[in-house]
């Protein structure tokens, strides 16, 4: 079907130039989150060998504190931001045990 825009293949240019950048912030975000993994994994460790439980609930709070505080800054919806992070703790207190 031929393109009903006005503007006509630079529009075309333009969504393809902005779908790039989303390819490119999304493989950024998934390096943030490998990086975020391995921190989290040499926490556990640390937990591990001072005998320390999985769970640090205070420092759940922090994090999600955090979170809704860089979502503020950056105009991003706190509710979205909580949720990631959230699953983000929960995948890794998941990993935690499974590895104790």
């Amino acid at each position: 079907m031929a393109d009903q825009n006005t503007t006509g293949g630079r529009q075309d240019e333009s969504l393809d130039a902005l779908r790039e950048e989303i390819q490119s912030i999304d493989r950024e975000m998934v390096e943030l989150i490998a990086q975020r993994t391995y921190v989290a994994e040499s926490i556990a460790r640390v937990k591990r060998e001072q005998g320390l439980p999985t769970t640090d609930e205070q420092q759940e709070e922090q994090v999600m504190e955090r979170a809704g505080e860089n979502a503020a800054r950056f105009d991003v919806d706190s509710n979205l931001v909580k949720a990631i992070f959230r699953l983000l703790i929960e995948l890794n207190k998941v990993h935690q045990r499974e590895n104790r």
